[in-house]
């Protein structure tokens, strides 16, 4: 089975390319020659998820999947969240991302923090959502120098390591994005036989 991952992210599709099984394909926006930004205007993951399915699912033609994730903070009543990739601004940079909500929780004991994903699929005129979420905490600094994002700062709760200190391998096997692909990923097994 091939099908379309509807991201412009390279570390998002290294990351879901490396949990599937062997008899599902990932086939990237670029190979289909899909090289737009797709628009992400919702106010939810699942809104966005959903939005950038459609998309390529009405300028393109295909059944496709898409994910939207967020960073919600306890402290800060579930921000950045929806803006995560934008929070520190249009230009979506990780660094700058990362440096404001340091800042923002500097004074702030309460650091508990969860990513949630949410996964649209669209397939032969349906749509299904698929949700992963892990709690944890946000460090004062950086650690790590893998991942992509807030990884370096977002450590899962019961676990020593940030999220870019694990192996794709380690932070597959517990990650938001991780534990809502393994959903789509039994929903595609069983669609096939």
């Amino acid at each position: 089975m091939k099908i379309i991952f509807a991201t412009n992210n390279p570390n998002k599709l290294k990351e879901i390319k490396n949990l599937m099984p062997k008899g599902i394909e990932i086939v990237s926006l670029q190979e289909i020659g899909c090289t737009e930004d797709i628009p992400e205007t919702g106010d939810t993951l699942e809104a966005n998820a959903l939005e950038k399915a459609n998309y390529l699912k009405k300028h393109y033609g295909y059944d496709c999947f898409a994910d939207d994730s967020g960073l919600e903070v306890e402290a800060l009543n579930g921000a950045p969240g929806v803006y995560s990739a934008r929070y520190a601004g249009a230009e979506r940079s990780a660094l700058a991302n990362m440096t404001k909500l340091i800042e923002e929780l500097k004074d702030i004991t309460n650091r508990k923090a969860k990513f949630r994903t949410v996964v649209a699929l669209l397939l032969n005129g349906e749509e299904h959502l698929f949700e992963g979420l892990v709690t944890g905490t946000i460090s004062k600094t950086k650690h790590g120098t893998d991942g992509f994002g807030y990884d370096p700062i977002f450590f899962p709760d019961e676990h020593t390591k940030s999220f870019a200190q694990m192996s794709l391998s380690e932070k597959g096997l517990i990650s938001h994005r991780g534990l809502a692909v393994r959903k789509l990923i039994a929903f595609l097994t069983q669609s096939i036989v």
